[in-house]
Protein backbone atom coordinates (compact mmCIF):
# COMPACT_ATOMS: atom_id res chain seq x y z
CA UNK A 1 0.00 0.00 0.00
CA UNK A 2 1.75 2.99 -1.54
CA UNK A 3 -0.41 5.27 1.64
CA UNK A 4 -0.59 4.96 5.27
CA UNK A 5 -4.38 5.87 5.03
CA UNK A 6 -7.57 4.58 3.24
CA UNK A 7 -9.18 7.81 2.93
CA UNK A 8 -10.11 7.85 -0.85
CA UNK A 9 -10.24 5.20 -3.65
CA UNK A 10 -8.15 7.38 -5.79
CA UNK A 11 -4.96 7.79 -3.51
CA UNK A 12 -4.27 3.85 -4.05
CA UNK A 13 -3.17 2.40 -8.13
CA UNK A 14 -5.29 0.28 -10.29
CA UNK A 15 -3.03 -2.52 -8.60
CA UNK A 16 -3.10 -1.98 -5.32
CA UNK A 17 -7.52 -1.87 -5.21
CA UNK A 18 -7.39 -5.29 -7.10
CA UNK A 19 -5.18 -6.38 -4.16
CA UNK A 20 -7.74 -5.26 -1.71
CA UNK A 21 -10.60 -7.35 -3.56
CA UNK A 22 -8.59 -10.44 -4.18
CA UNK A 23 -7.93 -10.23 -0.25
CA UNK A 24 -11.51 -9.90 0.39
CA UNK A 25 -12.59 -12.96 -1.19
CA UNK A 26 -9.59 -14.51 1.08
CA UNK A 27 -11.44 -13.44 3.99
CA UNK A 28 -14.68 -13.61 3.00
CA UNK A 29 -14.10 -17.61 2.75
CA UNK A 30 -11.95 -17.85 5.56
CA UNK A 31 -15.06 -15.98 7.75
CA UNK A 32 -17.50 -18.64 6.24
CA UNK A 33 -15.21 -21.52 6.94
CA UNK A 34 -14.77 -20.34 10.52
CA UNK A 35 -11.62 -20.89 10.33
CA UNK A 36 -9.07 -19.39 12.86
CA UNK A 37 -7.64 -16.29 11.30
CA UNK A 38 -6.33 -13.70 14.73
CA UNK A 39 -4.47 -11.37 12.36
CA UNK A 40 -5.20 -8.52 14.75
CA UNK A 41 -3.93 -10.54 18.09
CA UNK A 42 -3.37 -8.20 20.62
CA UNK A 43 -4.26 -5.50 18.32
CA UNK A 44 -6.90 -2.53 19.09
CA UNK A 45 -9.52 -0.27 16.95
CA UNK A 46 -10.66 2.73 18.13
CA UNK A 47 -14.27 3.20 15.90
CA UNK A 48 -15.48 7.16 16.14
CA UNK A 49 -18.72 7.94 15.14
CA UNK A 50 -19.88 11.35 14.90
CA UNK A 51 -22.24 9.87 12.62
CA UNK A 52 -23.99 6.48 13.55
CA UNK A 53 -24.16 3.99 11.67
CA UNK A 54 -25.55 0.17 12.48
CA UNK A 55 -23.84 -1.88 9.50
CA UNK A 56 -20.89 0.16 9.71
CA UNK A 57 -20.76 -0.41 13.69
CA UNK A 58 -21.46 -4.14 13.32
CA UNK A 59 -19.05 -5.15 10.17
CA UNK A 60 -15.97 -3.23 11.71
CA UNK A 61 -16.61 -4.42 15.35
CA UNK A 62 -17.29 -8.17 14.33
CA UNK A 63 -14.97 -8.43 11.75
CA UNK A 64 -11.84 -6.84 14.15
CA UNK A 65 -13.12 -9.39 16.88
CA UNK A 66 -13.13 -11.89 14.66
CA UNK A 67 -9.78 -11.36 13.35
CA UNK A 68 -8.56 -11.56 17.19
CA UNK A 69 -8.29 -8.10 18.07
CA UNK A 70 -10.18 -5.68 20.43
CA UNK A 71 -12.80 -2.92 18.50
CA UNK A 72 -13.72 0.20 20.94
CA UNK A 73 -16.93 1.88 20.20
CA UNK A 74 -16.49 5.89 20.89
CA UNK A 75 -20.32 7.25 20.10
CA UNK A 76 -20.98 11.01 19.73
CA UNK A 77 -21.76 11.31 23.56
CA UNK A 78 -18.57 9.91 23.83
CA UNK A 79 -16.02 12.41 22.12
CA UNK A 80 -16.96 15.76 20.58
CA UNK A 81 -14.55 15.45 17.83
CA UNK A 82 -13.97 19.10 16.71
CA UNK A 83 -16.55 20.51 19.40
CA UNK A 84 -15.10 19.51 22.83
CA UNK A 85 -11.24 18.85 21.78
CA UNK A 86 -9.25 19.93 18.75
CA UNK A 87 -8.73 16.86 16.21
CA UNK A 88 -5.15 16.90 16.36
CA UNK A 89 -5.56 16.08 20.05
CA UNK A 90 -7.21 13.07 19.60
CA UNK A 91 -5.14 12.08 16.56
CA UNK A 92 -2.19 12.20 18.97
CA UNK A 93 -3.72 10.62 21.87
CA UNK A 94 -5.40 7.89 20.20
CA UNK A 95 -2.73 6.81 18.07
CA UNK A 96 -0.47 5.85 21.37
CA UNK A 97 -4.37 3.45 22.31
CA UNK A 98 -4.82 1.99 19.34
CA UNK A 99 -3.36 0.49 16.46
CA UNK A 100 -5.79 1.27 13.77
CA UNK A 101 -8.44 4.09 13.81
CA UNK A 102 -11.74 4.33 12.15
CA UNK A 103 -13.65 7.51 11.87
CA UNK A 104 -17.59 8.06 10.52
CA UNK A 105 -18.04 11.57 10.12
CA UNK A 106 -19.71 14.53 8.89
CA UNK A 107 -17.25 16.96 7.64
CA UNK A 108 -14.65 15.85 5.26
CA UNK A 109 -11.79 18.13 6.39
CA UNK A 110 -12.05 16.28 9.84
CA UNK A 111 -10.83 12.91 8.86
CA UNK A 112 -7.96 14.73 6.50
CA UNK A 113 -7.19 15.93 9.66
CA UNK A 114 -6.88 13.48 11.75
CA UNK A 115 -5.25 11.39 9.28
CA UNK A 116 -2.47 14.39 9.15
CA UNK A 117 -1.76 13.74 12.92
CA UNK A 118 -1.92 10.17 13.35
CA UNK A 119 0.60 8.20 13.60
CA UNK A 120 -1.56 5.03 12.67
CA UNK A 121 -3.30 4.16 9.99
CA UNK A 122 -7.10 5.72 9.39
CA UNK A 123 -9.73 4.30 7.72
CA UNK A 124 -12.27 6.54 6.54
CA UNK A 125 -15.93 4.61 7.37
CA UNK A 126 -17.68 7.90 5.49
CA UNK A 127 -18.02 11.39 5.85
CA UNK A 128 -20.59 13.92 3.73
CA UNK A 129 -18.33 14.02 0.65
CA UNK A 130 -17.01 10.33 -0.11
CA UNK A 131 -17.81 6.74 1.44
CA UNK A 132 -14.83 4.53 -0.16
CA UNK A 133 -15.48 1.40 2.00
CA UNK A 134 -18.85 0.77 0.71
CA UNK A 135 -17.72 1.61 -2.97
CA UNK A 136 -14.71 -1.36 -2.36
CA UNK A 137 -17.43 -3.38 -1.42
CA UNK A 138 -20.03 -2.73 -3.51
CA UNK A 139 -17.55 -3.22 -6.58
CA UNK A 140 -16.52 -6.53 -4.88
CA UNK A 141 -19.58 -7.31 -4.94
CA UNK A 142 -20.75 -6.70 -9.17
CA UNK A 143 -17.47 -9.01 -9.41
CA UNK A 144 -18.67 -11.98 -7.41
CA UNK A 145 -21.97 -11.64 -9.74
CA UNK A 146 -20.88 -10.63 -12.84
CA UNK A 147 -17.63 -12.35 -12.80
CA UNK A 148 -16.02 -9.15 -14.08
CA UNK A 149 -15.41 -5.16 -13.38
CA UNK A 150 -14.40 -3.58 -16.39
CA UNK A 151 -16.38 -1.64 -18.65
CA UNK A 152 -19.78 -2.94 -16.45
CA UNK A 153 -23.07 -0.25 -16.68
CA UNK A 154 -23.30 1.17 -13.22
CA UNK A 155 -26.54 3.36 -13.00
CA UNK A 156 -26.64 5.66 -9.80
CA UNK A 157 -31.05 7.01 -9.51
CA UNK A 158 -30.79 9.75 -7.00
CA UNK A 159 -28.79 12.39 -5.42
CA UNK A 160 -24.96 13.07 -6.42
CA UNK A 161 -24.26 12.35 -2.85
CA UNK A 162 -20.53 10.72 -0.89
CA UNK A 163 -21.72 7.23 -2.43
CA UNK A 164 -21.78 8.68 -6.25
CA UNK A 165 -18.33 10.68 -5.72
CA UNK A 166 -16.98 7.38 -4.28
CA UNK A 167 -17.98 5.80 -7.78
CA UNK A 168 -16.55 9.05 -9.71
CA UNK A 169 -12.96 8.41 -7.60
CA UNK A 170 -13.63 4.69 -8.26
CA UNK A 171 -14.14 5.49 -11.84
CA UNK A 172 -10.29 6.89 -11.92
CA UNK A 173 -9.09 3.43 -11.28
CA UNK A 174 -11.21 0.84 -13.17
CA UNK A 175 -13.06 1.37 -16.71
CA UNK A 176 -16.40 1.95 -15.75
CA UNK A 177 -19.27 3.15 -17.55
CA UNK A 178 -21.01 5.15 -15.22
CA UNK A 179 -24.34 7.31 -14.80
CA UNK A 180 -25.23 9.47 -12.32
CA UNK A 181 -29.20 10.13 -12.72
CA UNK A 182 -30.10 13.27 -10.05
CA UNK A 183 -32.90 15.30 -10.69
CA UNK A 184 -31.28 19.19 -11.67
CA UNK A 185 -29.31 20.79 -8.87
CA UNK A 186 -28.40 17.43 -7.32
CA UNK A 187 -25.47 16.70 -9.19
CA UNK A 188 -22.59 15.81 -7.78
CA UNK A 189 -19.62 17.71 -7.25
CA UNK A 190 -18.32 19.15 -10.71
CA UNK A 191 -14.59 19.43 -10.20
CA UNK A 192 -14.52 15.80 -9.08
CA UNK A 193 -16.96 15.25 -12.29
CA UNK A 194 -14.74 17.06 -13.99
CA UNK A 195 -11.26 14.99 -12.47
CA UNK A 196 -13.45 11.81 -13.41
CA UNK A 197 -13.74 12.84 -16.73
CA UNK A 198 -10.42 14.56 -17.69
CA UNK A 199 -8.32 10.82 -16.85
CA UNK A 200 -9.94 9.28 -19.42
CA UNK A 201 -10.28 5.56 -18.19
CA UNK A 202 -14.41 5.64 -17.78
CA UNK A 203 -17.30 7.12 -19.46
CA UNK A 204 -19.00 9.04 -17.29
CA UNK A 205 -22.19 10.45 -18.08
CA UNK A 206 -24.57 13.09 -15.67
CA UNK A 207 -28.53 12.26 -16.52
CA UNK A 208 -31.69 14.07 -15.56
CA UNK A 209 -33.50 11.36 -17.46
CA UNK A 210 -34.13 8.11 -15.86
CA UNK A 211 -35.25 6.01 -18.81
CA UNK A 212 -32.99 6.73 -21.04
CA UNK A 213 -29.85 6.45 -18.38
CA UNK A 214 -30.76 2.84 -17.36
CA UNK A 215 -30.71 1.31 -21.08
CA UNK A 216 -28.37 -1.15 -21.12
CA UNK A 217 -27.30 -0.99 -17.20
CA UNK A 218 -25.51 -4.27 -15.97
CA UNK A 219 -26.41 -2.56 -12.01
CA UNK A 220 -29.23 -0.34 -10.82
CA UNK A 221 -27.86 1.86 -7.68
CA UNK A 222 -29.70 4.16 -5.26
CA UNK A 223 -29.65 5.30 -2.07
CA UNK A 224 -31.52 7.08 0.65
CA UNK A 225 -33.52 10.93 -1.20
CA UNK A 226 -32.95 12.19 2.21
CA UNK A 227 -29.23 11.52 4.37
CA UNK A 228 -28.85 11.79 8.03
CA UNK A 229 -28.21 15.58 8.31
CA UNK A 230 -30.83 16.66 5.47
CA UNK A 231 -33.96 15.29 6.80
CA UNK A 232 -35.18 18.87 6.94
CA UNK A 233 -35.54 18.54 3.38
CA UNK A 234 -37.04 15.50 3.45
CA UNK A 235 -40.13 16.49 2.21
CA UNK A 236 -39.48 18.80 -0.86
CA UNK A 237 -36.88 16.07 -1.50
CA UNK A 238 -39.51 13.40 -1.96
CA UNK A 239 -41.40 15.75 -4.20
CA UNK A 240 -38.23 16.32 -6.57
CA UNK A 241 -36.77 12.61 -6.62
CA UNK A 242 -40.65 11.32 -6.94
CA UNK A 243 -39.98 10.32 -10.83
CA UNK A 244 -36.18 8.48 -9.59
CA UNK A 245 -38.04 6.03 -7.59
CA UNK A 246 -36.08 2.48 -8.73
CA UNK A 247 -39.66 0.50 -9.34
CA UNK A 248 -40.32 -2.85 -11.83
CA UNK A 249 -40.34 -0.49 -14.19
CA UNK A 250 -37.55 1.12 -14.39
CA UNK A 251 -35.80 -2.47 -13.98
CA UNK A 252 -37.77 -3.32 -16.98
CA UNK A 253 -36.58 -1.18 -18.88
CA UNK A 254 -32.63 -1.74 -18.93
CA UNK A 255 -33.21 -4.14 -21.97
CA UNK A 256 -31.25 -6.81 -19.76
CA UNK A 257 -31.16 -9.08 -16.64
CA UNK A 258 -29.95 -5.99 -14.18
CA UNK A 259 -28.94 -6.02 -10.82
CA UNK A 260 -29.89 -4.07 -7.68
CA UNK A 261 -27.89 -2.71 -5.45
CA UNK A 262 -28.71 -0.39 -2.16
CA UNK A 263 -26.53 0.44 0.88
CA UNK A 264 -28.66 0.51 3.00
CA UNK A 265 -30.92 1.94 5.14
CA UNK A 266 -33.67 1.78 2.53
CA UNK A 267 -37.01 3.67 3.03
CA UNK A 268 -39.04 1.00 0.95
CA UNK A 269 -41.78 2.29 -1.50
CA UNK A 270 -40.35 5.45 -1.20
CA UNK A 271 -36.60 5.75 -3.38
CA UNK A 272 -37.19 1.63 -4.48
CA UNK A 273 -39.93 -0.20 -4.15
CA UNK A 274 -40.40 -3.36 -2.12
CA UNK A 275 -40.44 -5.71 -5.01
CA UNK A 276 -37.26 -4.48 -6.46
CA UNK A 277 -35.56 -4.73 -2.92
CA UNK A 278 -36.65 -8.73 -2.82
CA UNK A 279 -36.73 -9.38 -6.18
CA UNK A 280 -34.45 -12.31 -7.10
CA UNK A 281 -31.81 -9.36 -8.91
CA UNK A 282 -31.49 -7.63 -5.74
CA UNK A 283 -28.38 -8.45 -4.31
CA UNK A 284 -28.55 -5.69 -1.76
CA UNK A 285 -27.71 -8.12 1.34
CA UNK A 286 -24.58 -9.58 -0.46
CA UNK A 287 -23.67 -6.32 -1.21
CA UNK A 288 -24.16 -5.58 2.86
CA UNK A 289 -22.30 -8.86 4.11
CA UNK A 290 -19.31 -8.02 1.69
CA UNK A 291 -18.94 -4.40 3.47
CA UNK A 292 -17.26 -6.70 6.56
CA UNK A 293 -14.59 -8.74 4.26
CA UNK A 294 -13.96 -6.06 2.39
CA UNK A 295 -13.14 -3.74 5.44
CA UNK A 296 -11.04 -6.56 6.90
CA UNK A 297 -9.08 -6.77 3.88
CA UNK A 298 -8.05 -2.87 4.19
CA UNK A 299 -7.13 -2.72 7.38
CA UNK A 300 -5.59 -5.83 6.57
CA UNK A 301 -3.11 -4.37 4.16
CA UNK A 302 -2.83 -1.26 6.01
CA UNK A 303 -1.22 -3.03 9.02
CA UNK A 304 0.83 -4.70 6.58
CA UNK A 305 2.81 -1.81 5.55
CA UNK A 306 2.91 -0.10 8.40
CA UNK A 307 2.82 -2.10 11.65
Amino acid sequence: MSTKHFLHISDYSKEELWDILELSRIVKSKFHKREDYSVFHNKSLAMIFAKPSARTRVSFETGFEWMGGHALFLGPNDIGIGKREAIKDISRVFSRYNDIIMARLFDHEHIIELAKHSSVPIVNGLTDYNHPCQIMADIFTVWEHLGDIENTKIVYMGDGNNIVHSWLHLSMRFPLDFVCCCPEGYEPDAELVKRAKESGISKITISNDPVSAVNGADVIYTDVWASMGQKEEAEERERVFKNFQVNEKLMSLTGKETLFMHCLPAERDREVTDGVMESDNSIVFDQAENRMHVQNAIMIKLSEKWK
